[in-house]
């Protein structure tokens, strides 16, 4: 009876999100609830919900001030002089165009916030398309996939899912794929400049005056400190979407102690992180309480920055609260152990043991077909217990996932905003979009998981 009722609050579920019946916060928490009435568990729901809500918490909490406190650093203008020198060394080259577009994306995706970063690096960096008669298609594509491959950061998307459904911490998820986010990055950038060499044998090399240059500079900063929640110069239908003021930046100019001190807090607290001196959560509490002491000392500067970038918190944090009562109520009733053995049973042993392989390899395509919620809380804990049945880690099938589910697919599927958003932003259609870009996307799942595999982070 488990069983037949863990799959079909599965199915139901999946159904009920994928057809717009319900929200996904609705069905993350009303379908289990439902089925645990049915099941005959209604008195230990309670207890249930409560123990799963708690597994979730670490994660919720750092998120929440993983994205308060890059989205000061961006406000502050931390990764300007970057994104400057950036701007001015690619010239009128459509070969340095790309590889700067890269990296600039990856600077901004620092806040684990895709449609955000869409908004900054698009537009910003249109006009000098459009100057060169270089292809939105190419603009939308390096965006896409280097933004994605962001995305694995613990407070993005795929890794913060994982962590929260298999209650795992940033060692078991994290850690082992920062070979494979290394060289997913460097794949991007090499795939940036075949791309900007293919455009500078279509139009040449142009000459940009140094007015054109600092237009293009001044765009970004007029579109950064955005963070996840403020003013974008993206358009105000797109930012109204996204919870955003839709007005320009009204940053002042840091004083350079604080530029200083905001870099020096920001690697010690990335190098605390890999190293994991304190749990995630704690180290971001600490380094955002730093931060604002001395960036924004006064009240009326505080609780304007928590209600600039409040709504994109708590979008994100319902969300993994929502996802704890799923899971909560699924493992506590014994329904997710039901389902892997039942699973176990008709798998044969030599496929369970390449579980992990299978789900990195399928995890991108799997993208165009489930959200990245009916994905990571409908699918996962399947197949993560499945695995554990067979005598296998559950983490490496998290690590496995976010090998391609949302890190190179979510810039393609249909099923998230973000990809409205970039397309929109360019111009582009869907299926050009996705025709241009599927193959790159995959071919970057190739390599992580390539990495992966050497590394021992998904084992064979």
């Amino acid at each position: 009876m488990l069983t037949i009722l863990g799959f079909a609050t599965i199915v139901v579920f999946l159904v009920l999100t994928m057809t717009n019946r319900v929200s996904v916060l609705i069905g993350l928490i009303a379908v289990p609830v439902v089925a645990a009435l049915i099941g005959g568990f209604g008195p230990q729901l309670g207890e249930l919900s409560t123990e799963g809500i708690l597994q979730v918490t670490p994660v919720a909490v750092m998120i929440t001030f993983a994205i308060l406190y890059f989205s000061l650093m961006m406000d502050e203008g931390l990764f300007d002089p970057a994104i400057r020198r950036i701007l001015r060394w690619v010239k009128g080259d459509p070969a340095r165009i790309t590889v700067g577009t890269a990296v600039l994306t990856m600077l901004v995706a620092l806040d684990g916030d895709g449609a955000t970063t869409f908004l900054i690096t698009v537009s910003a960096m249109l006009p000098l398309y459009q100057r060169l008669g270089m292809r939105p298609l190419v603009l939308a594509g390096v965006v896409g996939l280097s933004a994605g491959v962001m995305n694995i950061l613990p407070w993005g998307g795929p890794t913060a899912r994982a962590m929260a459904v298999l209650d795992v911490g940033i060692d078991e998820i994290f850690i082992p794929v920062i070979p494979s986010l290394i060289a997913g990055i460097i794949w991007i950038l090499a795939v940036a400049w075949y791309l900007g060499l293919r455009e500078r044998r279509r139009i040449g090399v142009a000459s940009l005056s140094a007015e054109e240059l600092e237009l293009v500079v001044a765009g970004v900063r007029g579109t950064g400190g955005g963070g996840a929640g403020t003013g974008s110069g993206g358009g105000s239908a797109a930012a109204a979407d996204l919870g955003h003021d839709g007005g320009p930046a009204t940053r002042r100019a840091t004083p350079r102690w604080r530029m200083v001190a905001n870099l020096v807090l920001t690697v010690a607290l990335l190098a605390a992180l890999v190293a994991h001196v304190l749990p995630l959560h704690v180290l971001f509490i600490l380094g955002f309480v730093i931060a604002l002491t001395y960036n924004r000392p006064r009240w009326a500067d505080q609780q304007r920055l928590l209600e600039d970038h409040g709504k994109a918190v708590l979008l994100v944090i319902s969300m993994i609260f929502a996802a704890g009562i799923f899971t909560g109520v699924l493992g506590g009733t014994g329904m997710i152990t039901a389902m892997a053995d039942s699973l176990v049973g008709v798998i044969p042993t030599g496929l369970a043991n390449l579980l992990p392989l299978l789900t990195a390899l399928t995890s991108m395509p799997m993208s165009l077909m489930f959200t990245p919620d009916a994905y990571y809380f409908g699918v996962l804990p399947v197949l993560a217990e499945t695995y554990a049945a067979s005598g296998g880690d559950p983490s490496a099938i998290g690590r496995a996932a976010i090998m391609g589910q949302m890190t190179t697919g979510f810039p393609l599927s249909p099923l998230t905003a973000a990809t409205f958003i970039l397309i929109g932003l360019t111009s582009v259609q869907l299926g050009e979009h996705q025709k241009f870009l599927f193959g790159w996307a995959f071919g970057t799942t190739l390599v992580m998981t390539a990495v992966a595999i050497l590394t021992g982070a998904i084992p064979l």
